[in-house]
């Protein structure tokens, strides 16, 4: 999902949420003090503050506090805005930490996006020297991020079939039956979304919502075909955005294949995907037109707890009480899912009470916690 600067609130007592944007558990200002050795960011509205432009190879930690007065976003690019890590939805007073592993010396940037839009205020940052990377030391890591890439594997190529179909009805006009398979095919697209994200250049036309455009972006993807068959209905050139969709999940699938995972990656993305569901799904405004948020909701839960899955043999050594709490915690957010199943899918986000909502807010926010904590178990720090 491409964010926004705003939130839609499709509920008007969604106003009941509370910590969504500013939750802790996201890594508040208490992990300051702990970040000994940390790259401090100091994020405004005008300026992108990097203590340091140069490091060592290996695991680096920014520590990102946002001193501006709009949310914020921090990334760490590689060749072609491949993106290395990031932190999200960072609000004003904010501090938010990210660890990353870059075992490859080179020029990598660094980027600060006020409001969240935009490409950023960049600058280049230099790693020094190789490191040796940790699935070349550790043979649980390397088991781990070789099971979740067959994971990804699996959901590619179901996303590849699903999106063809989809794409496919939409080209024929049979608005029934892409409206029927346009949750089922996003259900793959998002339980791999933090490797699909990584591609800072794909991922805005593919996922792109029409209110985060840039002036003169098109509106083109998941979400334009979606306005097309529940709003606006089938266009003279609903074919041609079909056609493209196919061809950029396609060019995402054929990149992952290419991917080297590290296991900091797994575990920044498990915490990403219920960023998603906390910062987008929660409020209604990712599916704003089809409002089958619910389906996009499960499928992060899923992959989230795929690489997590991944990661439990290093965790339960490491980290014994921390992987008993996201177990819980992973099947309270399953329990309160499965309450708005409906058929082989879920009910409308239209569907849900205020009520719903807070408690789905609620044990998202709880899973949030521990899942902040992951990387740096398996970063060792």
């Amino acid at each position: 999902m491409t964010r926004t600067r705003t939130a839609l609130l499709p509920l008007a007592a969604l106003a009941l949420v509370t910590g969504c944007t500013a939750n802790p558990a996201a890594g508040s200002a208490s992990d300051t003090s702990e970040s000994s050795g940390a790259i401090t960011v100091n994020a405004t509205d005008t300026a992108c503050e990097v203590s340091a432009t140069t490091a060592d190879a290996g695991t680096l930690t920014f520590q990102v506090r946002n001193t501006g007065t709009e949310t914020t976003e921090f990334y760490l690019y590689g060749e072609g805005d491949r993106i290395m890590g990031e932190v999200e939805n960072v609000a004003p007073g904010i501090d938010r930490r990210l660890i990353v592993e870059i075992p490859d010396s080179g020029t990598y940037t660094t980027a600060c996006k006020p409001g969240m839009v935009g490409d950023g205020i960049r600058a280049d940052f230099t790693v020094t020297g190789d490191a040796v990377r940790q699935v070349d030391t550790d043979t649980r890591l390397a088991e781990a991020t070789a099971g979740y890439g067959r994971y990804v594997q699996s959901q590619t190529a179901a996303l590849v079939q699903k999106t063809t179909e989809f794409t496919t009805a939409v080209s024929a006009g049979r608005v029934d039956a892409a409206k029927a398979l346009y949750p089922v095919a996003r259900t793959y697209w998002e339980r791999i979304e933090p490797v699909a994200e990584t591609f800072g250049d794909l991922d805005p036309v593919t996922d792109g919502r029409e209110d985060t455009l840039e002036p003169g972006q098109a509106f083109t993807g998941w979400h334009r075909l979606e306005k097309d068959l529940w709003q606006d209905g089938l266009q003279p050139d609903s074919g041609t955005m079909a056609d493209q969709l196919l061809a950029n999940v396609q060019e995402v699938v054929d990149r992952s294949a290419t991917v080297e995972l590290t296991p900091v990656q797994l575990a920044n993305g498990a915490k990403d995907l219920m960023d998603e569901v906390a910062t987008g799904k929660i409020t209604g405004e990712e599916d704003r037109y089809s409002h089958t948020d619910l389906w996009d909701f499960r499928a992060n839960v899923d992959g989230s707890r795929a690489a997590i899955a991944a990661l439990q043999p290093v965790l339960a050594e490491r980290a014994p009480d921390l992987e008993a709490q996201l177990r819980t915690r992973f099947d309270a957010v399953d329990a309160t899912l499965e309450t708005y199943r409906d058929g082989d899918g879920y009910v409308l986000y239209t569907a849900l009470t205020p009520a719903d909502v807070k408690t789905l807010s609620e044990k998202v926010d709880a899973l949030a916690e521990p899942l902040s904590q992951v990387a740096a178990v398996v970063a060792g720090q």
